[in-house]
């Protein structure tokens, strides 16, 4: 088997990841419900989870990390709890319907929404005057992924930040792809919330994630109820992070995600990046010789994700990636990957496209197998 859908969620997860699960699971109670032994260690688990996370994004301190169960959920508590009727956001067309759903949902409620265009090959203009173009007085954020999830394409995320600080806008980075691959200096960088998931380049399991708020931004809660703190109050807590962490957290998970986060350190993350560019560049120089494949997305940028999609001639992708598996084992995705606009732009939404998304695990030799299978379904047609 050759799994190639590291996009979806990283595989296999490392050995320290699940040991480090199945002990909190024997060894951990509920955290901040209790003083015995069990509450006590689960609440040390969490303080050293928040810590090193914000440590491994740089943020101002462990305070600004809220644990939620995905990018979507965190996403959901951001724009839910920052937007109101008559509000103005601007957004973009990589997104993801985690960012494109609440918004559709906000605007319904009487928020403005402009949507940035993309072009032919999944770029946005993200520009000073693209930007200052769509400025309403009513502005109030702007939310965009980091990366597209269908091409790798990353954003300027720096650049972006600075005309949000100039605005005075309240900038939202989904990071469910690059959180684990891009390095991030929080504290240093205009960026205001930041929205991640735990199982894919964070090399964690499923059901685990966070949100990044700096210091300053306030969000209304997503849900309220128990916190371990100020029982006897009618209100939920407003401290960071009992504000925005209501009921029981996911002890397993944040295990989970600890373990993960210290692999990846282990390993070095530039040198990870390396690696994973390394072999993204390779595939890409291998399908694009093969003769009825068509490849999407931009590939002169010096930094992107691990990811290449692509179609073969007008064969359906979920065909392709069908085949894919059953006569080769190997593992991909194809659809729309939930990010509808994305694929408008590119010409593929009859479609959908099949993506290759690799980490350190992969190899070449597996690379060359994948590519030795797409020449044979592409000879195979023409």
């Amino acid at each position: 088997m050759i799994y190639l859908d590291q996009a979806a969620t990283s595989y296999p997860k490392p050995t320290e990841v699940s040991e480090a699960i199945c002990a909190s699971l024997l060894q951990a109670g509920n955290s901040g419900r209790g003083g015995h032994h069990l509450s006590l260690e689960a609440s040390r688990l969490v303080f050293d989870a928040r810590w090193e996370i914000a440590e491994f994004l740089g943020a101002e301190d462990a305070s600004c990390i809220v644990f939620t169960a995905n990018a979507t959920e965190s996403l959901n508590l951001a724009l839910f709890g920052l937007l109101n009727p008559g509000d103005h956001v601007i957004t973009t067309e990589l997104e993801h319907n985690s960012v494109l759903r609440p918004l559709y949902n906000l605007e319904d409620r009487g928020v403005e929404v402009t949507i940035l265009p993309a072009d032919r090959q999944g770029c946005i203009d993200v520009s000073r005057e693209s930007l200052t173009n769509h400025l309403r007085a009513n502005t109030r954020a702007l939310v965009c992924t980091h990366a597209s999830n269908v091409t790798g394409n990353m954003v300027d995320i720096a650049s972006v930040g600075e005309f949000c600080k100039e605005h005075n806008l309240i900038f939202i980075v989904d990071a469910a792809q690059t959180a684990g691959y891009y390095s991030y200096d929080l504290k240093n960088t205009p960026v205001d919330i930041l929205c991640f998931t735990g199982h894919k380049s964070l090399w964690g399991p499923q059901g685990i994630g966070g949100i990044y708020v700096k210091p300053g931004v306030v969000v209304r809660p997503l849900k309220v109820g128990g916190s371990g703190i100020q029982t006897f109050s009618r209100t939920h807590p407003g401290q960071m992070p009992e504000a925005l962490e209501a009921g029981t957290l996911n002890i397993p998970g944040i295990a989970g995600l600890l373990a993960g986060i210290r692999y990846l350190r282990s390993l070095g993350l530039d040198k990870v990046r390396h690696v994973e560019g390394e072999l993204c560049r390779y595939f890409y120089r291998g399908v694009s010789k093969l003769v009825g494949v068509e490849v999407y997305g931009d590939f002169r940028a010096p930094l992107r994700c691990p990811i290449v999609s692509l179609n073969v001639l007008a064969l359906p992708s979920n065909l392709v990636s069908q085949r894919l598996a059953d006569d080769y084992s190997i593992y991909t995705r194809s659809g729309g990957h939930c990010a509808p606009l994305m694929h408008r732009a590119l010409g593929t939404d009859a479609m959908g496209a099949v993506r290759f998304s690799f980490s350190h695990k992969n190899s070449r030799e597996e690379l060359d197998t994948a590519l030795r299978a797409l020449a044979e379904i592409s000879g195979d047609l023409l």
